[in-house]
């Protein structure tokens, strides 16, 4: 049984994703240990609290600096032992101690086809703003590893959605979210349970 901590600032679509996924056999060999948000208002502990999963607010409000925080967040993970962390719109920058504990253990999603529209800053609408202001004509979403860098881990899937006449940066951030992330995310926890994906960097 694969023990899956998510990580989640918002208001948790993603999240709902995964546990919908769980609960209709989507993915197999699951069981979501906890939810962790730096947001204490974030919707996200309420989709948690109302699927049964244990959630927990470790906001950076609280600790009186960065090193006291970031060793509080290890903390809430270590103590589910999780063989999978997913952050799911996490924005948060992990401590390298955090990564270098779970090593190719902790994936992410991004609303674009990596390597465009990714890296420092591009998260949330601004993802897709630049989209449309570039005239892609084709955008999507990327799972992939978490490393040192930012949105530069090795990419498990990628799945493309059509930019369309008259798309405004939300109507295209839903359609990313409906037709890629809450399918190729999903997805990927899937066959990480399932040891249909491994990875090989180290």
């Amino acid at each position: 049984m694969l023990k899956v901590v998510v990580c989640v600032s918002g208001g948790g679509t993603n999240l709902q994703a995964i546990i919908d996924a769980v609960a209709n056999g989507g993915i197999t060999n699951t069981e979501i240990v906890r939810v962790i948000s730096n947001n204490r208002n974030a919707y996200a502990l309420k989709r948690a609290e109302n699927a049964g999963i244990d959630a927990l607010c470790v906001s950076p409000k609280e600790y009186a600096d960065r090193e006291a925080f970031n060793e509080a967040l290890l903390e809430a993970l270590q103590e589910k032992e999780p063989d999978l962390i997913v952050l799911a719109g996490f924005l948060v920058v992990l401590p390298e101690q955090i990564i270098h504990t779970y090593r190719n253990r902790i994936i992410n999603i991004h609303p674009s086809l990596i390597p465009s529209f990714c890296g420092k800053g591009f998260y949330g609408l601004t993802v897709h703003e630049k989209a449309l202001e570039k005239g892609v004509k084709v955008t999507g979403a990327t799972v992939h590893f978490v490393d040192e860098g930012t949105d530069t881990g090795k990419i498990i899937l990628q799945k493309a959605v059509n930019v369309e006449d008259g798309d405004t940066p939300e109507i295209l951030q839903k359609r990313v979210m409906e037709q890629a992330e809450w399918v190729i995310l999903p997805q990927a926890i899937n066959m990480i349970a399932n040891n249909k994906i491994t990875s090989d960097i180290n």
